[in-house]
């Protein structure tokens, strides 16, 4: 299993929109990539302009189909105007599912 956790600032104001493009990313998943086998996007508690997404892939074909898709390329065509330095991304290979 392949995942990636992405941290991601929004600019002031933009958290709104930042969420909700990150949203549209997660819908597009659900719809369209079943080997991604999770997209889940959280949001600080105590700053709220601060997101995360945690992805999880069953191999690396689905994360470079995740990668390529409209959905992303969505995302990133607004970047400039909704993030606020560069985005933090850490690929992983799973290790564990327990809790």
């Amino acid at each position: 299993m392949i995942t990636i956790t992405a941290i991601i600032r929004a600019r002031s104001g933009q958290e709104t929109a930042l969420r909700d493009a990150l949203l549209d990313v997660a819908a597009h998943v659900k719809a369209h990539e079943p080997e991604t086998l999770g997209f889940h996007v959280s949001q600080g508690l105590e700053d709220p302009s601060v997101f995360t997404t945690y992805e999880r892939f069953r191999d690396e074909a689905a994360k470079d189909t995740h990668n390529a898709s409209e959905a992303v390329a969505r995302f990133f065509a607004q970047g400039e105007a909704l993030i606020d330095g560069d985005v933090v991304l850490h690929t992983c290979r799973e290790v564990s599912t327990e809790g």
